[in-house]
């Protein structure tokens, strides 16, 4: 079998893409380099994927793009290429994002909300993958799902799915 395809980069379209550096900057505590002012801003996460002992491994977080929405580039005419619009009303980007240790949900959530986005869900339990989630949209129609292991919840390595006894917080939903 051939090397699989690889994951390079996920763009985040925007219509303000300057307004789109500061939300994720405070939202999730990005880095957040301007590359081509207005236009394309690389959003750098930091620091590596960690190891089951916590220390960092060698692999580092992948990058992702702030992308204007009127002039997604590259593109080879140098004029804005179409469509030059968000997407209205449907399904755009979701992205997940694997909550930190050191950070909190509702932390991200209230960030989220008090800069514009719109919370979808919150405290809910999957048990195909076992992990805690919950959602929200960015202003610019972007969805976020934030995603952390619960400490009690064991999964099988090859289905990924939870196996044995687990708790959830009183109230959370579990599908």
């Amino acid at each position: 079998m051939n090397y699989p395809n690889t994951l390079v980069f996920v763009d985040f379209p925007a219509d303000d893409v300057d307004a789109a550096n500061a939300y994720y900057a405070e939202v999730f505590g990005w880095e957040v380099e301007e590359r081509i002012p207005g236009v394309f801003h690389r959003i750098v996460p930091g620091q590596n994927f960690k190891l089951d002992d916590g220390t960092q491994g060698p692999t580092g977080n992948l990058h992702m793009g702030i992308a204007a929405a009127a002039n997604m580039r590259p593109h080879p005419d140098p004029a804005p290429p179409e469509p030059r619009t968000l997407s209205p009303g449907g399904r755009a980007m979701r992205a997940w994002i694997l909550v930190s240790e050191d950070d909190s949900f509702d932390r991200i959530l209230e960030a989220a909300e008090r800069l514009g986005g719109t919370v979808l869900w919150r405290d809910h339990f999957w048990t195909e993958f076992g992990g805690a989630n919950a959602s929200f949209l960015d202003p610019w129609g972007n969805q976020f799902m934030l995603w952390q292991h619960l400490p009690d919840a064991e999964q099988d390595e090859e289905t990924h799915q939870v196996v044995g006894e687990y708790s959830v917080p009183e109230g959370w939903t579990v599908e």
